[in-house]
């Protein structure tokens, strides 16, 4: 009898202890079912957002039809005193290889001769017409135009370091075309300012 009794009392205390224990153990899977469930959203939102972001070809031509400007693109890179190095050919632009592709987020720089030898055309002997607004374009290896609009024009010294020139945390993605300009210095053998032209990429 004695047994019989304990037996029922220890079966009466099991089972209110699995009552007890029981909303715990059913909030604890919900919980985690619940967690995996978002960490599964946003392994799918940032899947669709990689989806989503625009690829960028190698730049290949650059045309700026108010300059009749269309010249074939370089890649150039720093020189040895950490300079931007400037295109071979007085009738093609450089673009700034370890930056940004054009029409990527970012500043991508694009690098053009003024005032060549002997006075002969350059490329960006013009580059100081340029407006507010003047539309400048992007021919890429996959086809593409991209189009930017110009902003602003800034002059700056030749030792001027002008990081904004190479970069942006806008977000946002703009081209910038630097030239010389100024009288040429027989003594430095250089022209004592930089031009450079600041523009957006259009949506």
């Amino acid at each position: 009898m004695f047994s019989k009794t304990l037996f029922r009392q220890i079966r009466i205390m099991i089972i209110l202890m699995v009552i007890a224990v029981l909303p715990a153990i059913i909030l604890y899977f919900v919980n985690k079912n619940f967690t995996q469930d978002v960490l599964v959203v946003v392994k799918n939102t940032d899947v669709l957002i990689k989806q989503e972001e625009e690829v960028f070809g190698l730049p290949l031509r650059l045309k700026i039809p108010t300059l009749n400007i269309d010249a074939a693109i370089e890649y150039v890179d720093l020189t040895p005193v950490g300079a931007m190095d400037v295109p071979k050919d007085q009738n093609n632009v450089g673009w700034l290889e370890i930056g940004v592709r054009p029409g990527e987020i970012g500043s991508a720089v694009l690098a053009g001769h003024y005032g060549w030898k002997s006075k002969a055309p350059s490329v960006f002997d013009d580059l100081y017409k340029l407006q507010k607004d003047d539309k400048i374009y992007i021919e890429d290896s996959t086809g593409k135009i991209i189009s930017f609009a110009v902003r602003e024009a800034k002059r700056y010294d030749q030792k001027a370091t002008a990081s904004e020139v190479f970069s942006s945390n806008d977000g946002l993605a703009h081209l910038n075309l630097i030239t010389c300009e100024g009288t040429w210095d027989e003594l430095s053998k250089s022209y004592p300012t930089r031009l450079v032209i600041f523009a957006d990429k259009e949506q």
